[in-house]
């Protein structure tokens, strides 16, 4: 059996934009669903979504089919719960709150084996080696991994010039939502202070040669940040997608009922 390879990785490297959607519903169902819309990649998130070990490799399974690139956003730097990602298949992960260098440096050794990590070595349980089945899984699963950072507060985006320099970490993802609060700015993205930051810190992560990521619904900003130099995207979330075509659809045919509502038959 060979290895998987990490064609978001090798997407990344290659300069190609990539556009992808949060997976926050955590249900292997409505991912498979998703999969088949024509996103590049999507996030599994395991931050704020009602994941857990199970549901991630559940959706990883449900994913496997499809041509999308799966990455899993994990809940914190904890060494043994990358371990299990690891271990259940996740070869990308994003890491959220990553503030200095050693964060960085301590994550990349989380995600390689001796003697450049501490990754624990378990494969005869490990969907990711195919319980033994893949040949060289040793040889070849650290190249395969990549690590996006993400840069989310004051203290992180003060410390960026630093974490570039990590060997192993691939990428860093902008959080325009915690970069706002932590700048005083709760709840408003938007804000000219907080969209010159990003776009600063995009310019700076283009400019060191790795590949820069950010969050926007908005067409327009997303667009601008990609003609900055960003180049993985998120555009949306699936529980949102839900909900507001939910509201959409009742909206319509009640008041399509209540105009109708006096109508002879």
């Amino acid at each position: 059996m060979q290895m998987p390879l990490n064609e978001f990785k090798r997407a990344l490297a290659a300069g190609e934009t990539q556009i992808g959607l949060f997976l926050g519903l955590a249900n292997a169902y409505t991912a498979e669903v998703v999969a088949s819309t024509g996103f590049d990649w999507l996030l599994i998130d395991g931050e704020h979504g009602p994941n857990d070990l199970r549901s991630i490799i559940e959706q990883l399974q449900a994913l496997a089919p499809s041509p999308v690139r799966p990455v899993v956003r994990t809940v914190d730097h904890d060494t043994a719960r990358i371990k299990q990602l690891l271990d259940g298949g996740a070869q990308t992960l994003m890491v959220p709150m990553v503030e200095s260098a050693d964060d960085a440096e301590q994550l990349v050794r989380a995600m390689r084996y001796p003697p450049h990590g501490v990754r624990g070595v378990g494969t005869a349980m490990a969907r990711a080696a195919r319980w033994n089945g893949v040949k060289d899984y040793f040889g070849q699963a650290d190249q395969e991994m990549c690590l996006i950072v993400q840069i989310e507060s004051t203290t992180g985006l003060a410390a960026l010039a630093e974490i570039l320099q990590v060997e192993g970490v691939d990428a860093v993802f902008i959080g325009p939502s915690d970069l706002a609060a932590s700048m005083g700015h709760l709840g408003n993205p938007g804000h000219p202070q907080v969209k010159e930051a990003v776009e600063g810190a995009i310019a700076a992560i283009a400019a060191a040669g790795k590949a820069a990521g950010v969050f926007s619904a908005d067409p327009a900003v997303a667009a601008a940040y990609q003609a900055m130099g960003a180049r993985f995207l998120l555009v949306g979330v699936d529980a949102l997608l839900l909900r507001n075509s939910a509201l959409a659809l009742a909206d319509k045919f009640k008041k399509s009922g209540a105009a109708n509502s006096g109508a002879a038959y």
